[in-house]
């Protein structure tokens, strides 16, 4: 990419972003559910992710699947663009040179793990509790409510009308959602997770990117001798195949993390413990290891799809805005 792209980096990584909510949502949704519902005591099981999806539709409809899509669009928004553009301009000032060569693991890898951290950081804000301004903290809330997107996303996908799960656990909007959350919990409560969340973007980023440059280094080297009239498909074919791989490495690398987090931020008991490694070692005791991966099923079959979709959105925009990558 050229080096003065500049902001065109960050644009491009939030049309990324929206394209991976608009396809992954709702097998997030469902795997959100299956990690609260079926890693639980006592809790009742859905079978597996079509049983779960078939109950969602039964219950509450499409929209259901989509439960708390709207705080995901800014949040993933927002994400995209910082993690796509950190990405892009720390691999460019690590290589040192015009992107394009074969990949250079010393500068994918911590240019990766890096924009990682970051987002984790941001998402978990703690500074805007100090302010006394009651507008100005009604205002802070809320910009905390969407920058934590995370906590209130899970929160509201695990409810919804199904019968299974109980109605003193359910909200009437993400509104109602994040200030029960602030009343009951204080400020902190929306940073739960926070270290789970900032192992399984760092670690995860790191794979999902290698994967990616890998990828479509190796797939583009095959194509290499193909007419230009179709290299515009080939592009497209070759975004769909790295992003998707990148998705199912991804979350095969670090779905444990996702599953402590999500235990940590729906769990009622306000000193549940929030390190993921006590969280997983306690899941692993009650369920074993099919527990730790409990949601692998959906969370591979939106894997594919939702990265294809954001790698394929994110290389289209960057060519659109003049960000030229050479092959």
């Amino acid at each position: 990419m050229e080096a003065s792209s500049g902001y065109k980096d960050y644009v491009a990584g939030l049309m990324a972003g929206v394209a991976t909510v608009i396809t992954g949502h709702p097998f997030d949704t469902v795997k959100v559910k299956l990690q609260k519902y079926n890693t639980e005591a006592g809790a009742v099981k859905y079978k597996n992710g079509l049983h779960c999806a078939t109950r969602i539709l039964q219950t509450e409809g499409v929209k259901g699947l989509y439960r708390g899509a709207t705080s995901s669009f800014i949040g993933m928004a927002f994400e995209s663009s910082l993690s796509f553009g950190i990405y892009s301009q720390t691999k460019r000032f690590l290589q040192g040179e015009i992107d394009g060569g074969k990949p250079q693991p010393h500068a994918i890898v911590p240019s990766a793990a890096f924009g990682g951290s970051i987002i984790s950081f941001i998402l978990c804000p703690s500074e805007l509790v100090k302010v006394r301004d009651a507008r100005v903290l009604n205002f802070l809330l809320y910009l905390e409510y969407h920058l934590c997107n995370v906590v209130f996303q899970c929160r509201m996908q695990v409810q919804g009308t199904d019968f299974m799960v109980p109605k003193s656990t359910r909200f009437s909007g993400p509104l109602e959602c994040a200030l029960k959350t602030v009343q009951e919990e204080g400020l902190t409560g929306m940073f739960r997770g926070g270290l789970a969340t900032l192992l399984r973007e760092s670690v995860g980023n790191a794979v999902f990117f290698s994967t990616y440059e890998y990828t479509r280094y190796f797939m583009h080297l095959q194509l290499k001798g193909a007419s230009s009239e179709s290299s515009q498909l080939i592009d497209v074919g070759v975004g769909i195949m790295s992003g998707g791989l990148g998705g199912i490495a991804f979350w095969s690398a670090v779905l444990p993390l996702d599953v402590a987090k999500t235990i940590i931020q729906t769990t009622p008991e306000k000193n549940h413990s929030r390190n993921p490694f006590s969280v997983l070692n306690l899941i692993y005791r009650r369920s074993g290891l099919r527990g730790c991966y409990t949601g692998l099923g959906p969370t591979l079959v939106r894997a594919f799809p939702a990265n294809a979709a954001a790698i394929v959105a994110w290389e289209l925009s960057a060519k659109l805005l003049g960000i030229r990558r050479d092959q």
